[in-house]
């Protein structure tokens, strides 16, 4: 397999970025990315000024020498407005020869400092500005393996490093026992919060029994001791939140706790410094009072499957000289889902399996993607009428040659899941590998 000899705009992108985040904690702005690109197509200042609508002297007397002095940093070497290509080219050489070096399963979230991490169009850029930002509040969803968690990490590790406290929960952590009661589970959280943030737990002073319910208590111990014993605004990120769904004594109180505390960060000084950062997966449907939760206010964030291009530039980090026709190939079976794309570069690169044979195979229980497929079969074997019924509805779909009209409420669902894509108000399989799979174990 051999390296790529010339770099995308894409890849510079790719690498400039991961250098200045692995060096400063932050991302390029959009006006440096502005800059960064015009140079790379061979504009000179003022053209560069004229495209994007900004002041020469502010591009050449100000955001050109901040740009080129911080990828000097990161870098390692001077980099100017003439000769960063061949730095961006070195840099990213090097990152794809360490990269083959540590090629680790992909599970789980992309580390911060690691080369194979994709940034979305616009998705991450959103986040930082809105993060930073009082009383905010971000929900990122999609399903699972879309890459939330990496998300939500990179956010608060922005949010860290502009002067923020950030916070981060994983909800899959709490024992069923702590998710009995909601005083438990409150106390819990503010517990976890607290160590975190390295200040000593002052619960038995705050929380009052008799007279407080467990809400008030949580709010209170926020308002009156956390912000008051922290520097800067907090930035509370809670992850995998739908693992609170099934536990319907908890999530109402819970939610609309939430609620309240960001409409507060409207009206209140105190509650200005609290942002909010949540990420759930959509497989699990739960009915709410959208009035009382957090699921319908602050900004939204859907994660979208990878594209093309951003294939290509994840199989050349991970040293695959794939043509466009392998990689054609590989997006009919199963699109741009983050976590099966990824996969397949691990099991190829680690040489366990060859592209062809892991296309032949994808659909079938020797294909590596049987545990994922499995998961979902189990969601729509779950002995219920609803499921049953969304189980023959989504057979309809993969048997069907043709896009298949369903009611509102089962195209919502199967688009939570991750398994159609919609059209209009038909549906179709999300990809080759569902239609295959499905159709044969819903047969």
């Amino acid at each position: 397999m051999n390296l790529q000899l010339t770099l995308t705009w894409e890849e510079a992108k790719e690498i400039a970025n991961s250098q200045i985040f692995k060096h400063f904690q932050e991302y390029l702005k959009d006006i440096e990315l502005e800059l960064l690109q015009g140079s790379w197509d061979g504009l000179t200042y003022d053209q560069i000024a004229e495209t994007y609508h900004h002041s020469v002297n502010y591009i050449r007397g100000d955001i050109g020498p901040k740009l080129w002095h911080k990828l000097s940093l990161a870098l390692a070497e001077e980099v100017t407005k003439n000769n960063f290509k061949g730095a961006l080219e070195r840099a990213w050489k090097q990152q794809q020869s360490s990269s083959s070096n540590h090629l680790s399963f992909p599970e789980g979230s992309v580390p911060l400092n690691s080369p194979f991490y994709i940034e979305r169009e616009g998705i991450e850029s959103l986040c930082y500005k809105t993060v930073v930002k009082s009383g905010s509040l971000l929900r990122i969803k999609a399903p699972s393996g879309m890459g939330k968690t990496s998300l939500i990490m990179r956010v608060l590790a922005y949010a860290q490093a502009h002067q923020c406290q950030a916070v981060y929960i994983d909800l899959r952590s709490v024992e069923r026992s702590i998710l009995t009661t909601l005083d438990k589970f409150l106390r819990w959280l503010c517990l976890m919060v607290s160590r975190q943030l390295k200040v000593e737990n002052q619960l038995n002073n705050y929380w009052d029994t008799e007279i407080l319910g467990s809400n008030d208590n949580c709010t209170v111990y926020f308002e009156e001791y956390l912000f008051t014993s922290i520097k800067g605004p907090l930035v509370l990120g809670l992850d995998e939140v739908d693992r609170l769904f099934p536990y319907t004594e908890i999530i109402e109180d819970f939610f609309g706790m939430l609620r309240s505390w960001h409409e507060k960060g409207k009206i209140s000084q105190k509650w200005k410094q609290f942002h909010l950062v949540i990420a759930h997966s959509t497989e699990v449907y739960i009915p709410l009072d959208m009035n009382q939760s957090p699921f319908n206010a602050g900004i939204p964030v859907e994660l979208s499957e990878f594209s093309q291009q951003q294939i290509t530039t994840l199989a050349h980090l991970h040293q695959l000289n794939w043509n466009t026709t392998q990689i054609e190939n590989l997006m009919e079976i199963i699109g741009g889902h983050p976590y099966l794309v990824r996969l397949a570069m691990y099991e190829v690169s680690t040489q366990k399996v060859t592209l062809d044979q892991l296309l032949k195979e994808a659909a079938t229980e020797a294909g590596i993607y049987s545990n994922h497929l499995r998961r979902h079969l189990e969601t729509l074997q779950q002995d219920t009428p609803e499921t049953q019924a969304l189980k023959q509805a989504f057979k309809e779909v993969v048997t069907s040659g043709k896009p298949i009209e369903l009611d509102s409420m089962q195209i919502y669902k199967l688009h939570s899941m991750g398994l159609v894509r919609r059209l209009d108000n038909h549906v179709l399989p999300r990809c080759q590998l569902y239609r295959e799979y499905f159709r044969r174990v819903l047969s």
